[in-house]
Formats: C-alpha cells, sequence, structure tokens
C-alpha cells in the first residue's frame, strides 16, 4: 500500500499537468473500484477546472472550479500514469524533457482516463481494483467519511511533540501500532515506522504509554526526516509502485531496518542483526541491540 511519500511523489508528478489545466474529457471504464464511482463522475468531472491539487493522509485531492473536489487513493496497485505527444512544445516549460511517454495503447486495467486540454493524458490503473475515487462538495471535503477520522499530518504544524505526548499517554498498545493508528497521525505506514523507530532507537514492541517524554519529543523531527528524504527520493517502488511518470522510487535503497531481516545493523559499531517480528499481521524490522 502506498505510504504517504509515495502519494505526495504522485501528487508532485501530476500537478504541472493538472493544476490550471481543464478535463476536456473523463473517460469511466467500469462502474466501479473498491466501491461504486458516484453518480453521473464522467459527466461531472468533463469540462471542470483543476484549481488545486493537494493531498491528505494518503488520499489525492483534485479541488475543481464547480464546486467538488475529486477524491482519489490508490489502493495497493493504483497507478497514475501521464503521457502525451513527446513532441509537444506546450508543456516543455512545465515538464523539462516533456512528456517522457507518448500516449499508449488502452489496457486492461485503465479504469479511469483524464484527457486534459494541454494534451496530457493522465490515466488510472489499477489491477487489482482496490483503489478508490469519489466526488464531494470542496466546501465541507473535511467532513467526508474518509477524511473526518484523520489525525494531524506529519509534515504539518499540528504535528506536534504535545500532541504525541498526548495521544500516547497511558496507551499500553506498542508503539508501532499506535504510530500507525490514522487518528494518531495520518499518512504513516509500516515502512517509515519501522525506519523512524529506527532512528529514535525505540523497540516497536515498547508500549507508547512507557516512553519517556524526551524520547516521544525526539521521535517528532525523526518521522519529519524520514518522510523528507523518502520524498525526495521519489518514494520507495516495492512491487506496484510507481511514480506519475512511470519511475521507480529510490528510497528503498537506503533502507536502513525495513526488509533486512539477518542483514547486519548498519549502525556503526553495532554488531547485531536485524529481526523481524509480527505485529498485528504486519512485519516489524529492528535491531535489538539499537532499539530498546
Amino acid at each position: 500500500m502506498p505510504e504517504l511519500p509515495e502519494v505526495e511523489t504522485v501528487r508532485r508528478g501530476l500537478s504541472p499537468v493538472m493544476e490550471g489545466a481543464v478535463i476536456a474529457r473523463a473517460d469511466v471504464n467500469r462502474p466501479d473500484l473498491r466501491w461504486p464511482f458516484p453518480a453521473r463522475m464522467a459527466d461531472r468531472l468533463t469540462g471542470a477546472r483543476v484549481q488545486q491539487l493537494r493531498r491528505r493522509s494518503k488520499y489525492i485531492l483534485a479541488d475543481l472550479d464547480t464546486g467538488e473536489t475529486l477524491l482519489i487513493h490508490l489502493g495497493m496497485s493504483g497507478r497514475m500514469l501521464i503521457s502525451g505527444d513527446p513532441a509537444d512544445t506546450e508543456m516543455a516549460g512545465k515538464m523539462p524533457g516533456r512528456f517522457v511517454h507518448a500516449h499508449p495503447a488502452p489496457e486492461k486495467h485503465d479504469h479511469v482516463v483524464f484527457h486534459m486540454d494541454n494534451g496530457a493524458r493522465v490515466t488510472f490503473n489499477d489491477p487489482r481494483r482496490f483503489g478508490a475515487m469519489d466526488l464531494m462538495d470542496t466546501a465541507t471535503a473535511e467532513s467526508h467519511k474518509l477524511l473526518a477520522v484523520l489525525g494531524p499530518e506529519p509534515l504539518g504544524n499540528d504535528f506536534h511533540e504535545a500532541h504525541l505526548a498526548s495521544a500516547f499517554h497511558k496507551r499500553m498498545m506498542p508503539v508501532k501500532s499506535a504510530l500507525l493508528d490514522q487518528k494518531i497521525v495520518s499518512g504513516l505506514g509500516n515502512i517509515y515506522v519501522c525506519e523512524a523507530l529506527f532512528r529514535a532507537g525505540i523497540s516497536p514492541s515498547r508500549k507508547a504509554g512507557r516512553i519517556s517524554a524526551q524520547r516521544v519529543a525526539a521521535l517528532v523531527p525523526i518521522i519529519r526526516q524520514v518522510l523528507s528524504e523518502a520524498i525526495d527520493a521519489g518514494g520507495s517502488s516495492l512491487r506496484d509502485f510507481r511514480q506519475a511518470d512511470g519511475e521507480l522510487g529510490y528510497f528503498q535503497h537506503t533502507f536502513d531496518v525495513y526488509g533486512r531481516e539477518g542483514a547486519p545493523c548498519r549502525t556503526t559499531g553495532c554488531r547485531g542483526v536485524i529481526r523481524r517480528i509480527v505485529q498485528s499481521g504486519r512485519s516489524s524490522f529492528y535491531c535489538a541491540q539499537c532499539q530498546r
């Protein structure tokens, strides 16, 4: 499942060709993905101008000049791919190298296609159909059932030491589980929680309510740093994830613990090896020597 850095990477890739452009035609090629598409979705999108692309947690939100917002969730295998005429000079100022990919022939799992008035085509391809799209009123978007339950953004001003300390207070769940709780902090997933806890020297099994205030305070900037580095690297390409231009992300090449079971710890002077345990059905990777 793409996490915050992957979704932010896709949003940034889509922004140059979608923001300010009109959806000249929207093709909706099936009635549903994870759940049914909203009524008349193609008609409601066709002719709408994308005023802004933003991200909330793991969702991409496209604010339209019609007063509606398109919500997009990539699911496990969803990809949004940009294509266009490589010889078209119109987008040269917005996209260095112009279009990387010419318009491909339609594929079986191209479920929604946005034909932009600037010549770009944005295709939502999702073989497993775990992705989702919805339309909602922009003015009340934050009350949407998927967004209303979310905690603060880890890169936003509302995620700070006091918030995390309050959220952890007296909680006897493992800190790994607490950080994956989207009501405590939104957008974090298994990969980046493992990496952040390693850098913080905190065992994924330690009870959240038993972590000292000093260590909780140190965890906040570490989480921000891990996410920022992953975004700069274009996210992590595990299995299906691709950026909007079709390229791979590269942060997986710098993983300290995730997926490295049995490998030596990278901390200077540490002789430990990376272990894997299962917590709530998910693999946690850590160094028992460095993380306590």
